[in-house]
């Protein structure tokens, strides 16, 4: 990682120093009930992504810190919705969707509005997620690297 990116990780933990990682864990915990909902319907996943993306799109300048691993979660969700990788254990799925509810709430832990501080507990609850959840990624990622031909923007609906 060059200077610059770690001095920017830096900044981000240091805003966050404030809160304690259990109100992060305790912050999506909550979410977990309602992914339960939205994994029994895809089309309510497949709304929640195009939600998740658009948002993403339209505030990539605040969460460029976890930008690429919030793309990660997403291609992993739009992957499992369309069924084109189903190696995922459904519990990653369930916890995947909860990350992913929480990101598109304006009103969490800190909301979405704030300026400078609005993405913050977003960009932790997803830090957090990813670690739950690594070795099911790593797969994912490894399954995505060998299957050229699997398009993310083809779910993608406006």
């Amino acid at each position: 990682m060059n200077e610059e990116g770690k001095k920017k990780n830096f900044n981000f933990f240091k805003r966050t120093e404030g809160i304690k990682s259990k109100d992060f864990e305790k912050g999506y915990k909550k979410y977990e009930s309602k992914a339960r909902e939205y994994f029994n319907d895809k089309e309510k996943v497949k709304d929640l992504f195009n939600n998740a993306k658009q948002k993403a799109e339209t505030n990539k300048d605040a969460l460029e810190e976890v930008a690429e691993k919030l793309q990660l979660l997403l291609a992993a969700l739009q992957a499992w919705f369309k069924g084109t990788y189903k190696e995922i254990p459904k519990k990653s799925i369930i916890i995947i969707i909860a990350s992913i509810i929480y990101f598109v709430s304006p009103v969490d832990l800190i909301p979405d509005m704030i300026p400078g501080f609005g993405y913050i507990d977003d960009a932790a609850v997803i830090a957090f997620v990813i670690k739950q959840i690594a070795e099911d990624l790593e797969k994912f990622k490894l399954w995505k690297e060998t299957n050229n031909d699997w398009n993310t923007d083809e779910a993608y609906t406006k």
